[in-house]
């Protein structure tokens, strides 16, 4: 290399270390804490193993157990607050409005799922858009309508671009690839114009329905026809040996169905499935859409690479809540309309529409309790990887304790973006996370994390080791101690009353705040 071209690698870097980072925070749809390869996982997920090994793990990332109210929390930096109709309140600053003010661009492509005018994407601080803003979509082509046994509310035209809406797609598409292609699109016109951005890509995989790519599929036939408990057992081997969670910790069987509630569903044992190639076939489509997932964030990487600005931009990436155990079952009045549908179709195909259900989730999210919506550790536990070259330490694990609240002090503390006392005219709720800047940077927090949680009539409160949990359906407060039982098998609040006391009115006095509502409580 000549003595010019050293010199200009120089100035770069000296540029780019004077320079606020550019941020990209890439989120998952449904993935489980034992999806990926860096997490126990035997799907194929090459280039995020290679972001973990060039970055940090958290051990103890903490999501808000279903995907809109995860990503209130993951936008505003504050718990969501459950009343009114829109979950992103005029009293909520937004992470790219925030950034903007410091001179960001800002771009998303992908989920939204946080509701139509005045709270879209171009609403609330993103200068370019291009995505869906319901919860669930068709892959293969997002402007087509819901079948009729399920319905997600929204825009009347959710699919835009912009506030455009988008009537029809091209021949071969699949929306992993196409928001990824939007994504890199924005990363190059950043690039060119040389100045900071915030991107965030928001994929609709793995969540359902069950469709990918007939050639990622191929990949996964016969992988899984042991069944979803063997799956458990073996991710959870797996885990262990990678230090992402304790030998201690006992593995759970799947919890029993404790109610009439549309989530609190049955597993099966595998032996009394009649259907085993209807099961089998769904873990296998759901593998391929992770697949496919990770090789659209290797073209990310390979950008940000390709453009010279690898140096100087943080990645993150999580899941906005745990493995999805929904389904239509046997028992549900639309069920045979369901099978109906779906009857003579190869699962994962564009005219098929095809749910994973509670077995599949509970090895997805293994080796924990219970699954999405649950604020057991298996609805509320996400892998996270933190990729900042000469910022964080490659190949770093974390227990330090994380929530999708820290992320907007994280990126304030990072690119020096000021929070805002109001919004246009509207006082702001105070921040309640925290910057984990320090984190990064291989420190640990000086003080007990303290978090709490409600969803769907469960709860969760934790301070430091300690954790108490009520599901909508036990109808009872338990006792974790997550030290020693991160997996939820040892209830102590028969033992310890006064630690039940402590954080059972911590839990009251934070669900006033986050205005969940009287009848709940």
């Amino acid at each position: 290399m000549g003595a010019l071209a050293v010199a200009a690698l120089r100035n770069s870097a000296e540029a780019q270390a004077k320079t606020p980072p550019n941020i990209i925070l890439i989120v998952a749809d449904d993935l489980g804490f034992a999806d990926l390869g860096c997490y126990g996982g035997e799907i194929s997920t090459p280039n995020l193993d290679k972001m973990a090994s060039e970055g940090m793990r958290f051990k103890q990332f903490f999501n808000c157990a279903v995907c809109n109210v995860s990503r209130v929390a993951m936008m505003t930096g504050v718990h969501p607050r459950f009343t009114g109709s829109r979950l992103l309140k005029p009293s909520m600053s937004t992470l790219p409005e925030m950034l903007k003010g410091v001179g960001y661009a800002t771009a998303m492509s992908g989920k939204w799922h946080l509701g139509g005018e005045p709270t879209r994407p171009i609403d609330r601080g993103f200068d370019e858009y291009y995505g869906s803003m319901i919860g669930a979509v068709n892959h293969f082509d997002p402007s087509l309508p819901d079948p009729p046994f399920v319905n997600h509310s929204g825009p009347k035209q959710p699919f835009v671009h912009n506030a455009d809406p988008i009537k029809s797609v091209p021949e071969n598409y699949y929306v992993t690839e196409a928001i990824t292609d939007h994504a890199i699109g924005q990363i190059k016109k950043f690039a060119r114009e040389k100045k900071p951005f915030f991107l965030h890509l928001a994929h609709f995989a793995p969540h359902y329905p069950m469709q990918a790519l007939p050639q990622d599929i191929a990949k996964y036939r016969g992988k899984y026809d042991e069944g979803y408990l063997v799956l458990r057992r073996r991710r959870h081997r797996r885990m262990v040996e990678l230090g992402i969670i304790s030998d201690k910790w006992a593995l759970p069987d799947p919890d029993r169905k404790l109610g009439n509630w549309r989530y609190d569903l049955k597993v099966d044992t595998w032996d009394s499935i009649e259907d085993k190639e209807w099961e089998i076939q769904k873990m296998e489509v759901y593998a391929a859409m992770v697949d496919r997932m990770d090789q659209t964030i290797g073209r990310v990487m390979a950008t940000l690479k390709e453009t010279g600005i690898d140096d100087n931009t943080l990645v993150i990436f999580f899941s906005d809540n745990g493995g999805c155990a929904s389904d239509i079952t046997p028992d549900a009045e639309k069920y045979p309309e369901y099978r109906a549908y779906n009857k003579g179709k190869n699962i994962g195909g564009k005219d098929s529409y095809v749910l994973c259900g509670p077995g599949w989730a509970t090895a997805q999210s293994s080796p924990f309790r219970r699954y999405k919506t649950w604020t057991y550790e298996g609805g509320l536990s996400t892998p996270m990887i933190v990729r900042w070259k000469g910022k964080v330490k490659a190949n770093t694990i974390t227990n330090e304790i994380g929530h999708l609240i820290d992320l907007l002090p994280t990126f304030m503390e990072v690119s020096g973006a000021k929070y805002p006392t109001d919004r246009d005219g509207t006082k702001t709720i105070s921040i309640e996370g925290k910057s984990l800047l320090s984190v990064f940077k291989g420190g640990k927090f000086s003080e007990e994390r303290e978090l709490g949680w409600f969803l769907y009539g469960s709860r969760a409160y934790r301070i430091g080791k300690w954790k108490l949990v009520w599901g909508v359906t036990a109808k009872k407060w338990e006792l974790y101690d997550m030290d020693a039982d991160r997996t939820e098998t040892n209830d102590l609040s028969a033992k310890h009353p006064q630690i039940v006391k402590k954080l059972t009115e911590a839990w009251d006095v934070w669900a006033k705040r986050s205005e969940v509502p009287a009848n709940q409580m």
